[in-house]
């Protein structure tokens, strides 16, 4: 049986649109549910997807088992602001439903800048059990963002009720 994939999670790889080569990072990335859409579409690209927990990064790598194997996708337990990619840039970083910039927020934006390509961009995508508290989150990552030197290139929203989603997609800092 297949298990139900979370609308979230659809969108958020609709928005991010991985191209086949696509060099890519997600921050918190669970248990590997959008590693495993996005890694249909590479084609000579990767995906290193991180998380903090040591339990979500098993359930992921058992997940996503044929694109380890294959060196298309690789798990690191490791929070963003700890996380080192060597001499590694990616194309396009992306997190779902992660909360960002509220601890350690100086830590985690140099993160970001050491792994984001020049010409890449971050995708981070909210939804919450309400529209309100996926608003509240939103708006939150966003001052947290600017606060840290990162601009805002578009706000993508999709639906107005319980189920709405947000995307904030950023390209360049200051």
């Amino acid at each position: 049986m297949t298990a139900r994939v979370a609308e979230r999670f659809i969108w958020a790889v609709e928005v991010l649109d991985p191209q086949p080569a696509n060099r890519l990072l997600e921050i918190g990335c669970g248990q590997g549910v959008a590693v495993s859409l996005i890694c249909k579409t590479l084609s000579g690209g990767s995906i290193v997807a991180i998380d903090r927990s040591q339990a979500m990064i098993d359930r992921a790598k058992r997940r996503n088992r044929e694109y380890v194997d294959d060196g298309t996708a690789r798990f690191q337990t490791v929070a963003l602001k700890d996380a080192d990619f060597g001499d590694a840039r990616f194309d396009k970083v992306f997190a779902v439903n992660v909360r960002l910039f509220a601890a350690d927020a100086e830590d985690e934006a140099s993160a970001l800048r050491r792994a984001l390509e020049p010409s890449g961009a971050l995708y981070l995508v909210q939804q919450h059990p309400s529209a309100g508290r996926t608003s509240a989150a939103t708006e939150e990552l966003k001052v947290g963002l600017r606060r840290n030197g990162f601009s805002i290139r578009e706000e993508r929203s999709k639906g107005a009720d319980a189920s709405s989603l947000t995307c904030i997609v950023v390209g360049g800092w200051s």
